[in-house]
């Protein structure tokens, strides 16, 4: 029988002090924030993920979250975590290279590895650590990355820290990233940067071709699987297994908060990468491991990514009848490939509109605007779950038509 947690009572919002001298400029920079449309807001979710929530006390149809396959509110995710929090505690209590590697990491680590055929994994506490510490773990000054001007932050910020000399070439342009390596050939070392599956524009790296690329130029080539693990490929282990060039890809980072329904990060490859990174990767030496109970339900989502793949089946059929609906009818897609599908709007301004729109009609669908997508390509997003039926999908495309300016 599925847990039951009890809501929470309202929390009055604080009263707001003036800023003290120094933090003063935080204000006028909300300000212009909220002029230019780019405020954020601060939503609070009751209850568990699902293909409808409750957000901010309104129940909506969920196309905001990247649940792809259902298993964020899995009660056998829950299951597995409390047997794992019983068995261990919840807090790690230090980091992975102390005492807080657990039972639990060490078999989430090699389920990975064995989801992905490959030697060894290393997990983090989050994707964004995965990235940001690996990026710089590799390279260095006197090293070149060629990187997809359209890569997530947590791969930006990993190339920033690096210290590395970035360059980046035109979004899935491969001749764009060769011209980037052939001009490098002084470099100490050289790193070609890419993100599988774009989580703004549901595009796909053309992956094959950049192995080639990497391999013509001796080049490191690291992609990211975040939003590809579990979906993608004949065991679901993402787009390189789709692509069948694992052979050429060096390092491959994921997530375990997406389609795998639990939370972190992890890298995976051959096993003295892996090793390197238990003494380079800043943010594994210096963090405390993420509970083992995480670890646990992972794990979980793992061994239900292998003992039901017709949910990715079914997600990217799905996806793609939606696709054709919503490109039947007009709509910029940006040139969606998956399950992540953002219908562009255009300024700012309008993406928020839009999303108001559609959640009036009862659809939670994000904006999404800069620094996330380039100025004037601001848009909403619709990420697609198992969860959905063809009922939900049907009637948000006849939303996203009505409500469009």
């Amino acid at each position: 029988m599925p847990c039951r947690i009890e809501p929470t009572s309202r929390v009055a919002a604080p009263v707001t002090a003036p800023l003290p001298a120094g933090l003063e400029w935080i204000a006028a920079d909300l300000e212009r924030l909220a002029a230019d449309g780019l405020e954020r807001p601060h939503r609070i979710r009751d209850g568990r993920q699902g293909a409808a929530i409750e957000l901010d006390g309104r129940r909506l149809v969920n196309l905001g979250s990247n649940d792809y396959l259902g298993y964020a509110g899995d009660v056998r995710l829950t299951k597995a975590a409390s047997k794992a929090a019983c068995a261990e505690g919840f807090g790690a209590g230090a980091s992975p290279l102390v005492s807080g590697h657990s039972r639990s990491h060490e078999r989430l680590e090699r389920a990975i590895a064995d989801l992905l055929d490959v030697p060894e994994a290393i997990s983090f506490a989050s994707g964004f650590a995965a990235n940001s510490a690996t990026i710089a773990a590799l390279v260095g000054p006197g090293d070149v990355i060629a990187s997809d001007e359209r890569n997530h932050a947590s791969i930006i910020d990993g190339c920033r820290l690096s210290r590395a000399d970035v360059l980046v070439y035109p979004h899935r342009d491969v001749a764009g990233a060769a011209r980037i390596l052939a001009g490098a050939r002084a470099a100490r070392r050289r790193l070609v940067v890419t993100d599988t599956l774009f989580s703004m524009d549901g595009t796909i790296a053309p992956v094959a071709d950049l192995c080639a690329v990497a391999r013509r130029h001796e080049a490191m080539l690291f992609v990211d699987e975040a939003h590809a693990t579990g979906v993608f490929g004949p065991r679901g282990s993402g787009l390189v297994e789709a692509a069948g060039c694992a052979d050429g890809i060096h390092i491959r980072t994921g997530t375990l908060s997406k389609a795998l329904g639990a939370a972190g990060g992890f890298v995976a490859g051959h096993a003295d990468l892996i090793r390197w990174l238990r003494h380079r990767a800043r943010a594994w030496i210096f963090s405390t491991a993420h509970p083992p109970a995480v670890a646990a339900a992972a794990t979980r989502g793992i061994e239900l990514v292998a003992a039901e793949p017709h949910r990715r089946v079914e997600l990217l059929a799905a996806a793609a009848t939606f696709r054709q609906r919503l490109a039947a009818r007009g709509l910029d897609l940006g040139g969606a490939e998956a399950q992540i599908v953002p219908i562009v709007a255009g300024a700012a301004e309008a993406a928020v509109a839009l999303s108001a729109r559609l959640a009036e009609a009862g659809f939670f669908v994000p904006a999404i605007r800069p620094p996330s997508v380039p100025p004037g390509r601001s848009l909403v997003r619709a990420s697609l779950s198992w969860l959905h039926t063809d009922s939900d999908l049907t009637r948000l495309a006849d939303a996203l038509v009505s409500c469009r300016p």
